[in-house]
C-alpha cells in the first residue's frame, strides 16, 4: 500500500509540475509546450533526490543531530528496547535541540529509518510516557508510513519553495507584466502542497502507530499520559523550527496559532478522538 501512495504522490506531483510549467513557459516565454517538458523532464531528478535523500534534507530542517548510545543513554536504551520487541534494526537516533516536546521518524525503509526526539519532550515526559511515544515512532517505520512521509515533506516543501520563487520573480524580476492567472496559480499553490500532503500521508496511520504502540508497550495508558502533555505544550509553545511541509512527520501538529491552512490541512487527527481511540484499549 504505501508503494501505491509513493507512485500515486509522484503522478501527482509531476503533473502539477507540468501544468505549472506549461503556464509559466507560455508568459514567461512564450512558449506553452517548451515549458511544460522542461518541468516535466526537471520533475525526475527531484522524484530521485527526495527518494534517496529526503531523510537528509528533514533532518537538516530540523537541525537534528545523530547521537550514540554514550551521548543519551536513556534515549537510545528505550528506542533500542522498542526497535527489539518489533523484531526491527535499530534505526539511527537524533536529537533536535528545541524546548517544544515533539518527536518523529524518518528513512525510506527499515534499515534506513531514523527517529527524532526534541530536548523538550526528554524532559517533560517520564520514562513510561517516552517508551510509548518512541513505540508510536517505530510503528511508523514498522508499518513503512516513513517512506511515504518523507517524501511527501520534501515535495511539498520543494512546491511551496517553487511558488515563493515563481511570486517574487513575477512581482521585482523582468517580467511584472504578468497574467492574472499566473498569480492566483502561484497563490494556490502552497495550499494545493498542503493538500497534496494530506492526500499522501492519510490521517488514518497515526491511528494505526498509536494502536500498534499501545499493543506493542502494554501501556495504552502511558501514550494518552504522552499525548495530553504533548498537545498542551506544543500549544502553548509551537517548534520553532520545521515548516508546514513536514509538520506531518512530528506525532503531535507543532504548528498553531492563527495559519488558516494549517489548521485546514491539517495531517493530524484531532487529539480527542486518538485518545478515545487508545482508551478504547
Amino acid at each position: 500500500m504505501a508503494i501505491l501512495r509513493l507512485f500515486g504522490l509522484y503522478f501527482l506531483m509531476t503533473l502539477l509540475m507540468v501544468i505549472v510549467g506549461s503556464i509559466f513557459g507560455a508568459y514567461f516565454a512564450g512558449n506553452f509546450i517548451g515549458g511544460a517538458f522542461f518541468f516535466l523532464i526537471f520533475s525526475l531528478p527531484i522524484a530521485l533526490y527526495s527518494y534517496f535523500y529526503s531523510d537528509s534534507i528533514v533532518l537538516k530542517a530540523y537541525g537534528a543531530r545523530i547521537i550514540e548510545r554514550q551521548d543519551n543513554p536513556r534515549l537510545y536504551g528505550i528506542v533500542k528496547k522498542i526497535s527489539d520487541l518489533n523484531g526491527l534494526p535499530t534505526p539511527r537516533i537524533a536529537i533536535v535541540s528545541s524546548s517544544t516536546p515533539n518527536a518523529f521518524a524518518t528513512g525510506r525503509n527499515p534499515k534506513n529509518a531514523v527517529v527524532a526526539a526534541t530536548t523538550g519532550i526528554m524532559s517533560v515526559l517520564d520514562d513510561h510516557e517516552l517508551e510509548g511515544v518512541m513505540a508510536h515512532e517505530m510503528a511508523h517505520v514498522k508499518n513503512r508510513d516513513t517512506l511515504v512521509m518523507c517524501v511527501a515533506a520534501v515535495i511539498a516543501g520543494f512546491i511551496s519553495f517553487a511558488a515563493r520563487m515563481m511570486m517574487w520573480n513575477s512581482m521585482f524580476g523582468r517580467n511584472r507584466n504578468v497574467h492574472p492567472a499566473l498569480l492566483i496559480l502561484v497563490a494556490i499553490t502552497a495550499p494545493l502542497a498542503a493538500f497534496l500532503l494530506q492526500m499522501a500521508v492519510s490521517r488514518s496511520r497515526e491511528y494505526h502507530a498509536d494502536a500498534t504502540a499501545a499493543k506493542l508497550t502494554n501501556k495504552p495508558w502511558a501514550l494518552i499520559s504522552a499525548l495530553k502533555k504533548l498537545e498542551w505544550e506544543n500549544h502553548r509553545k509551537p517548534l520553532d523550527c520545521g515548516s508546514p511541509s513536514n509538520a506531518a512527520l512530528c506525532i503531535v501538529n507543532p504548528l498553531r496559532g492563527s495559519d488558516f491552512f494549517i489548521n485546514m490541512f491539517s495531517t493530524h487527527p484531532p487529539m480527542e478522538k486518538r485518545i478515545k481511540a487508545l482508551e478504547k484499549l
